[in-house]
């Protein structure tokens, strides 16, 4: 049995907790790996590694830090299978799947390495007479990353490519369900040149979040989960004087107008409702057709390819989607399909029924497909999160019927629309009160260079994640004032300055 440890000062670091837990291959059911789980004590001995480390790394030229990030990217590029491997294995998601993974992280290091310029302060002259003033961006010292099982590389990269390359060092603490992808990303970014103690892993559960929670040396925690433990990170952490970003949960809805394309629609929601098993914080998990007659043609399109999907390990030719990602998972999406079908929702396809029948894989983590039409607004499948391969059918007779369902929605974080009409599309892009939305696009997620976060109940914090959100984040502006003397000395001044 292989234990998964930290990494600390570029080297792996065996656990002395004495604590671990397994970690599963979901498609198979089986473990044949422990993941050590930290002390509050060995947390705190990882962040002063990254202590020791800030006061060299945040005085070394952005330049320099970005060729290193740069050479990182180029192992990324070169070594994104194995990455991905590394997630499916763990995860359990199909490989084409934990490759778009690795490549949307990848997307941020690019944007990571243009620091050079994004880093660049603000001057003016003679705000006074002879008085020029300007600020500049200063790292803020050690920084810690909390990171989701469900993208293991993804969500990781969201946050350390910027956090480094602004001058800070950083802790990441993974999910303990899929922990192996941060110590290959630990290993690339050493051989890429990162100094020792700049970038650690520590491994963990509830008392490594709390220490790092607690530790007065992290200046600053960024966080994506459930909205509970979210609510938990950001009270928690603020209140301990840290500068926090909390993303949580999400219940996104994908609008579908009389007027649009089904065909296109059909396909976008079989992608963004079925996609990596519907682990996914901006999956669409409820489809709302305006009008009966749309919500029946959309269904007929539906139904088949969803019945056809092709359900199987990541190592399976042509797998569309994998088991979901542990035990507890599965028995809980289930739930939620019995709960749907009690409360009187239909069930059009059920994903109970699933078996999977390949050999050595008959105790994986399995959910099939399903589809749930007549889902009302009381019932519990619409107002959680299920966070699994369902899709939920809630008919509207309007356009504002629709919009209103989603405004009343607790989470905010990703929506759609699909239509032929210019005014609805931009009307509904103005109005909704949702913070990343998509246009005839199902899962809209912003480019690296933009920035990534939800309203509402889907984030707590001030700042989004990456692009110039997460450069703010993790940078504080220092702004300097100055005069120098013409040669003459001037008596002391006890009124206030004016600069004029």
């Amino acid at each position: 049995m292989t234990e998964i440890a930290h990494f600390i000062n570029n080297a792996h670091v065996a656990s002395t907790s004495g604590r671990s837990q397994p970690v599963f291959n979901p498609a198979t059911g089986e473990s044949d790996k422990t993941v050590a789980l930290a002390t509050t004590d060995e947390v705190n001995a990882v962040v002063a590694a990254a202590k020791a480390a800030w006061p060299e790394w945040s005085k070394t030229p952005p330049l320099r830090r970005a060729r290193i990030l740069d050479k990182f990217k180029n192992i990324l590029w070169e070594r994104a299978e194995d990455l991905a491997r590394a997630i499916s294995v763990e995860h359990g998601k199909t490989h084409d799947d934990a490759l778009g993974e690795v490549t949307r992280g990848l997307e941020v290091v690019e944007f990571a390495v243009g620091a050079p310029h994004f880093l660049k302060g603000e001057f003016s002259e003679n705000v006074g007479t002879g008085v020029d003033s300007f600020n500049i961006r200063q790292a803020l010292g050690v920084v810690a990353g909390i990171t989701p099982f469900n993208f293991p590389a993804m969500v990781p990269m969201w946050m350390f490519p910027i956090a480094l390359v602004t001058g800070n060092t950083f802790v990441l603490k993974p999910s303990e369900r899929d922990p192996s992808a941060s110590l290959l990303m630990a290993d690339w970014l050493k051989e890429a040149g990162l100094p020792d103690g700049v970038f650690n892993v520590v491994q963990g559960d509830k008392e490594a979040v709390d220490a790092l929670l607690h530790n007065p040396d992290v200046k600053a925690v960024s966080f994506v989960g459930s909205t509970p433990i979210a609510k938990y990170i950001y009270e928690t952490g603020t209140a301990n004087g840290k500068r926090v970003q909390a993303l949580g949960g999400a219940k996104n809805h994908m609008i579908i107008m009389p007027d649009a394309d089904l065909d296109m629609a059909a396909s976008a929601l079989m992608g963004a409702a079925f996609g990596s098993a519907g682990e996914r914080c901006m999956a669409i998990s409820v489809a709302v057709p305006v009008t009966d007659a749309v919500a029946d043609a959309l269904i007929e399109k539906l139904v088949p390819q969803i019945e056809a999907l092709k359900i199987g390990p990541s190592t399976m030719k042509g797998a569309e989607m994998g088991p979901v990602v542990t035990k507890q998972a599965q028995e809980k999406i289930l739930g939620y399909i019995d709960s749907g079908e009690q409360d009187g929702a239909k069930i059009v396809v059920d994903g109970r029924t699933f078996k999977q029948d390949k050999q050595g894989y008959e105790n994986g983590y399995f959910v099939g497909g399903t589809l749930i039409d007549n889902v009302t607004t009381d019932m519990k499948i619409w107002k959680e999160e299920i966070f699994g391969p369902v899709l939920s059918v809630v008919r509207r007779n309007s356009y504002d019927d629709a919009v209103a369902l989603i405004d009343q929605c607790e989470y905010a974080n990703g929506t759609a629309i699909f239509t032929r009409d210019g005014d609805t599309a931009r009307a509904f892009a103005q109005d909704i009160e949702v913070g990343m939305v998509g246009i005839n696009v199902p899962i809209p997620v912003p480019m690296a260079f933009h920035s990534f976060g939800g309203w509402k109940a889907s984030i707590f914090g001030d700042h989004h994640m990456h692009g110039m959100e997460g450069v703010r984040f993790y940078t504080r502006i220092k702004t300097t004032t100055q005069r120098w003397p013409t040669g003459q000395r001037t008596d002391a001044e006890f009124t206030m300055p004016t600069l004029g």
